[in-house]
């Protein structure tokens, strides 16, 4: 065991370290496709009093061994041990391939818990690879990199992200009235991070190309 869980914590060392130099995909116009993988993966109530041992049962014998494996890696991070988060999710991405729905959801919530963690650049390279994971233009995708671009202080990137979702839906991301009911699972630091950009885009809304 000792042994297993070495291989799964190198290979999320490597995994976090060497993608997160990759560069963001290049920008389209608009990202109209609901991706389906892009939600948080959740096998017990997040409030149920024995939650980890729930889960490590699901993990021995349930039948969403994958779903319960991210959200203890979840667990994990949120309760300070962000070393066991990533053997889990090393664990999880191994099992997985980005092309599928699956694979992305891994990527779609490591790069949460990463974001979370402090770890921007790590995150955006997960998300990069679940978004290159699916055809066509995820909808999630522009706020998503806006807010972790401003966090970076690549104010002018997140600006131009953030104008290819008003470009999409104008009605919903031309101001920050909606982002509860748009951004449901964000944190509300998250979300007023996000009015910063809408902020910054108002005031001088880049063109396109």
């Amino acid at each position: 065991m000792r042994a297993a869980g070495l291989a799964a914590a190198l290979i999320a060392a490597m995994t976090t370290f060497g993608v997160a130099a990759q560069p963001l995909p290049a920008l389209q116009e608009f990202y109209f496709d609901t991706d389906p993988a892009a939600v948080p993966m959740v096998v017990v109530p997040a409030d149920s009093g024995d939650l980890v041992d729930q889960l490590m049962k699901q993990r021995e014998r349930g039948r969403k061994v994958l779903d319960a494996t991210v959200q203890l890696a979840g667990v994990a991070f949120s309760q300070g041990r962000p070393e066991l988060g990533r053997t889990l999710y090393a664990e999880a991405s191994s099992s997985t391939q980005p092309t599928t729905a699956a694979g992305r959801a891994v990527r779609w919530n490591y790069g949460w818990d990463l974001f979370r963690l402090g770890e921007v650049e790590a995150a955006l390279a997960q998300w990069s690879t679940a978004q290159a994971g699916m055809r066509g233009n995820p909808s999630w995708v522009p706020a998503t990199y806006a807010l972790a671009l401003w966090t970076l202080g690549r104010k002018d990137e997140a600006v131009q992200w953030y104008a290819a979702a008003v470009r999409t839906e104008p009605q919903q991301w031309g101001s920050s009235a909606r982002y509860a009911d748009l951004l449901p699972s964000w944190r509300d630091s998250e979300r007023a991070t996000l009015a910063e950009v809408q902020k910054a885009w108002a005031a001088q809304p880049p063109a396109w190309p």
